[in-house]
This record gives C-alpha cells, sequence and structure tokens, in this order.
C-alpha cells in the first residue's frame, strides 16, 4: 500500500507541476498496471514479475501510437487482432508471460486511441519511468517489520522459512485426513521458495553469505520434503517429535540465527531413517553455508523452448483465438461508434478493448463470474468517482485521488470487482486530470458492451478440441511424471537430478489443479468440456507420491516392496484408461 501510494499520484504530481501532464497521465498508468501485478514475495522475484510487462506494455504503446498515427480503421482493426492472437498465445506460458501479453494489448489500444501530440517513443519512454518507479520502490523499501536485519532478503528467507514450517505441517497430519491437503501446500510453499530465489542477481557481488546460506537451506528442505511426502504416502501417525526438527528449521531461518540441537525422530522405517537423514545434512548445510562455499538452486529452469512449445500449443491456440476475436471485434465496434455520426463523438474508443482484453483473461476466474464482477465493480467505482469529481479541487484533489486508490489496488487485488472498482475511480481520475470532461457514463457504457463481447466469445466454438487448456496442463503433468518415475526406478545416484525432477512433477500437477478447478467453475456450457480430469489428476498425484516413496524406499533397501510395486502398477493402469488426457501411457 506504501508502495501504491508513493507511485502513481506523485508521478501524476510530476507531471503536473512539470507542464507534461500527458507524460505524468501515461507514467500513472504504467505504475497502476505495475502494482496490480505486485504481490508479496522477494525482491528478485519482482524484478521479472514487473519488469517483464512493462517491457510489453512499452512495446505495446509504442506499436499503437505510430499505427493510431499511420492506420485508418481497418488496417488498424487488423494489426490488433494479430497482436491479440500473439498476445494470447503467450499468455498461455505462464502467470508472468500472461500479465505482459495482458499489457502489451491494453497499452496498443491506449496508444492507437488517446490522442497525444507526443512520439511513440516519448510515450514508451514515459510508460517505462512509471513503471520503473514502482519498481525501484519495491526494491529500495523494506518490508514492515524487517528492519531489525538484512531487509534485502526478507521475502526469500520469509519463503524458504514457509518451506519447513509447512514440511512441519505435514509431517502433523500424517494418517490423518489432512495429509492430502498439507501435501498440496507443501507444493505450493516449495513453488514460492523456488521462485523466490530464482530471480536476478541484482548486485554485482551477489555471492553473498547471506545468498549462499538461502540457497543452501533452500536445497537442504528438499531431501525433508521427499521424506514426508513418503510418510504421507504410508499413511501411519507419527509423534509429535518428527515435526519438531523441521519447526526449529523454520526458525532458524525466519530469525537468521544457528538451528541449535535437532531432536532426531525415530528410525524404524524406512522414511522415518531418510527423515533423521535429511535433519542431519540440513544442520550441517546450515552451519557449513555460515562459513561459506558454493550452493545451486535445485530446480528444472523451464527453457525458451519450453515456451514456444507452450505458447504454440492446443492451450496457446485456442486463448490466442478468443483473445484476438475478443480484441479485434471489441475494436472495430469501438472505431465504428467513433466514427459514428449519429452516436456522437466517441472519446474514448480504446476503453472498449482494453476493458475486453482483462475480461477474456481465464487466469482471473470463471468467465461469468469475472464478466458479473467487471460490470459491478465499474458501475460502483464510476458513480463513486462521479462524486467525487463533483467535489474535489482540480488538479489538486484528482491527484489526492489517484494516491488513494494507488495505495489501495493491492488491498483491492483479492477480489475482480474490487479491484476493477478502483481502477475505475483511478483511471476516471487521469482522464480528467489530463483535461478531458468527466466520463462515468461513457465509462459503464463501455464496459457492458465489453462484457457483451466476451460472454458471446468466449461460448463461441472453436477449432480443434475445446479444454485445450486443461488438456495441455495435463500432458505436461503427465510427461514430468513420467521422467521423474523413470529416474528413480533407473537408480540413478544423481540426487539433485531426482529432487528437480520431483518439483517439476509436483509442480506441474499444481499447475494442472488450478486450471480445472476454474474450468470447473464456468458455466455448464464451458465446464463440460472438462469433466472428469479431476478424477485424472488424482491419479497423476497418487503415481508422484507412489514414486516419492519408491525413491525413500530404494536408498534404504536397494529394492520395491509389493506394496510400492502394486500401487504403481494400478496408478499406471488407471493412466493407460485416460490416456486421451495425459498423452502417451506412462510406462516403467
Amino acid at each position: 500500500m506504501t508502495r501504491g501510494a508513493l507511485a502513481a499520484g506523485p508521478l501524476l504530481l510530476a507531471g503536473v507541476l512539470g507542464g507534461r501532464v500527458a507524460d505524468g497521465v501515461l507514467a500513472a498508468i504504467a505504475a497502476m498496471l505495475a502494482g496490480i501485478n505486485d504481490r508479496p514475495g522477494s525482491r528478485r522475484a519482482s524484478v521479472r514479475r514487473l519488469g517483464m510487462p512493462a517491457l510489453a506494455g512499452a512495446l505495446g504503446l509504442l506499436v499503437g501510437t505510430y499505427a493510431g498515427q499511420q492506420l485508418s480503421a481497418v488496417p488498424l482493426t487488423l494489426l490488433l487482432t494479430v497482436l491479440g492472437l500473439a498476445a494470447g498465445g503467450i499468455s498461455a506460458v505462464g502467470p508472468v508471460a500472461s500479465a505482459a501479453g495482458t499489457q502489451l494489448l491494453v497499452t496498443a489500444a491506449i496508444g492507437a486511441g488517446m490522442p497525444a501530440a507526443e512520439s511513440g517513443w516519448q510515450r514508451a519512454l514515459a510508460f517505462l519511468a512509471g513503471a520503473g518507479w514502482l519498481l525501484v520502490l519495491r526494491l529500495v523499501l523494506p518490508t514492515p517489520g524487517s528492519l531489525s536485519g538484512d531487509f534485502r532478503f526478507d521475502g526469500e528467507r520469509a519463503a524458504v522459512a514457509d518451506v519447513y514450517e509447512a514440511v512441519a505441517a505435514l509431517l502433523d497430519a500424517v494418517g490423518g485426513a489432512n495429509a492430502t491437503a498439507r501435501r498440496a501446500a507443501l507444493t505450493a510453499a516449495l513453488d514460492h521458495a523456488q521462485d523466490a530465489l530464482a530471480g536476478p542477481r541484482l548486485r554485482r557481488y551477489a555471492g553473498s553469505a547471506a545468498e549462499r546460506r538461502l540457497h543452501a537451506q533452500y536445497a537442504a528442505a528438499l531431501p525433508l520434503a521427499e521424506a514426508a511426502t513418503a510418510l504421507a504416502w504410508a499413511g501411519e501417525p507419527l509423534s509429535a517429535r518428527a515435526a519438531e526438527g523441521p519447526r526449529r528449521l523454520a526458525a532458524a531461518v525466519r530469525g537468521n540465527t544457528g538451528t541449535g540441537p535437532l531432536p532426531a525422530p525415530s528410525r524404524s522405517a524406512p522414511a522415518l531413517r531418510a527423515l533423521d537423514n535429511a535433519l542431519l545434512r540440513a544442520a550441517e548445510a546450515f552451519d557449513r553455508a555460515a562459513g561459506g562455499g558454493e550452493h545451486r538452486l535445485l530446480a528444472r529452469r523451464r527453457s525458451a523452448k519450453d515456451a514456444v512449445r507452450a505458447a504454440l500449443g492446443t492451450g496457446g491456440r485456442e486463448y490466442g483465438l478468443r483473445v484476438a476475436l475478443c480484441f479485434g471485434a471489441s475494436a472495430a465496434i469501438a472505431q465504428a461508434l467513433h466514427h459514428a455520426r449519429w452516436y456522437g463523438q466517441h472519446q474514448h474508443w480504446y476503453w472498449l478493448p482494453a476493458t475486453a482484453v482483462f475480461l477474456v483473461k481465464p487466469d482471473l476466474g470463471p468467465l461469468a463470474s469475472r464478466v458479473l464482477s467487471r460490470a459491478a465493480g465499474t458501475v460502483l467505482g464510476a458513480l463513486v468517482f462521479a462524486g467525487f469529481a463533483a467535489l474535489l479541487p482540480r488538479p489538486a484533489g484528482l491527484i489526492v485521488l489517484v494516491a488513494v486508490c494507488g495505495a489501495l489496488v493491492p488491498v483491492a487485488t483479492r477480489n475482480f470487482a474490487a479491484l476493477t472498482a478502483v481502477v475505475t475511480v483511478l483511471v476516471l481520475a487521469l482522464v480528467m486530470a489530463g483535461g478531458e470532461p468527466q466520463a462515468s457514463a461513457g465509462r459503464i457504457g463501455e464496459t457492458l458492451l465489453a462484457c457483451a463481447i466476451v460472454l458471446i466469445v468466449g461460448h463461441l466454438p472453436m477449432p480443434g478440441e475445446r479444454g485445450a487448456g486443461v488438456r495441455a496442463r495435463l500432458a505436461a503433468a503427465g510427461s514430468a511424471a513420467h521422467a521423474y518415475l523413470v529416474h528413480v526406478l533407473s537408480e540413478s545416484g544423481d540426487r539433485a537430478e531426482r529432487w528437480a525432477l520431483r518439483r517439476e512433477a509436483y509442480r506441474t500437477l499444481a499447475e494442472a489443479r488450478t486450471a480445472i478447478a476454474l474450468a470447473a467453475a464456468e458455466l455448464p456450457a464451458l465446464a463440460r468440456h472438462t469433466e472428469g480430469t479431476d478424477a485424472v489428476a488424482a491419479v497423476l498425484e497418487r503415481l508422484v507420491d507412489t514414486t516419492t516413496a519408491c525413491a525413500v524406499h530404494l536408498d534404504d533397501s536397494g529394492r520395491l516392496s509389493p506394496r510400492h510395486s502394486r500401487q504403481l502398477q494400478e496408478a499406471l493402469d488407471e493412466l493407460e484408461q485416460r490416456r486421451e488426457w495425459v498423452g502417451p501411457p506412462v510406462a516403467a
């Protein structure tokens, strides 16, 4: 909230005081969009999470400005449609790519439709300055409560500590009804820590002791997570003593202190022996990291080839087509209204395609709910702004209103309707600060029209199979499970490779689960295309859990027990029956 308050409002003020109001408005818009992408976490991860969408937004503004100046309505609409196709495909790669694709299209529409005397490169620089200002605030300002230590790594340290807490919670839940949920929570904690530590190096001499220590502490958590998962698979309840060691490790990470004595668990079973050994190795790693040494992040990085495959795959193609249709259709309708004499002067035609871009994003929730949330939030925000506009002095009151809305954006991101209401007030304030008349009624009309377009296009039949996004996620999870299983059964001694494969298997499963949950919440016309996929994900999870238990057992005894072999075969047989969702059969 502090970063939000110090971003858009001060940037608009600087533009007004410097006599460059248009640049101040663009910089404030960039800060607002960056604020929507700003999330709790590490500073390193924020560079990519905020920087990549900002670069895409600057590119969109550059292309949109020159296209709007040089092209007539029809060629411009065709260009925007092609951009929508490309950005939609890119959005299927992952959350950061999705944010980048969204900003590319939103700023392209703004650049094409917002009149300005500045050239495209000047507008792009103003946009980058606004987003860069918020990124600087993210990197420089300490998190509250972190001033007592090295606040540069507070997000990373908290993420690694959460992993150890999640291991302890899973050990407490072994044998109970919450074990599956706790294992999923452990996966989420590992994913978050992996992302927190995988950002770019922010200093010239990045190999500091604190940094090496965090990497070593994360790496030491991986065998603990493996042993805890194997114990959850076995399903025999454990004593409270088993979870005490990981909790002490979590406290050591969080407080940046030594571990002290760690209580050893019982060694009566292979998974318990693995847990004990992992605790011993963790204690040694914590001590070694304090004195130096090199450690690497034990995780597979997704290559550019993987990203291209996702963008051009079935999920990317389906998403790209829908985005292109929504963006192109809304741009065409908006320009037709803009030039229609009976409609009057349509000053903000870019609002319609920009709104459609946000509405068509499937990662913001089910289609019907996000359309309703957008409509309700826009109406509320427009009415609130109409009241403020009648009372506030200009431009000082509008600048204060922009600053307040910027501070509210991080809180409002928890609910799409609330975020829409806050952003609506902020955008209308920026429009009025730029010298244009109050536009609440127009904003409501544009949003309702965009809602109708997206609802129609979102339910249109598309070439190929429906549910392509879910199908692609399940196929990726099946491939990752296959690679992990083959490595474990080969009895390779490369533990780092095994843990990296295990991380990839669980991460892709979590992504598939998220896609399935979103698809299941759609209206019946869309949800029916992904019926049964939840059961497929459950079988894959059971296979990966069993593979983890096999890995721990093989380390201890060198052979599989009948129970391990039987459950592996059962999971493989079930996947063979559902191969239409996961691709070729997983064969051991």
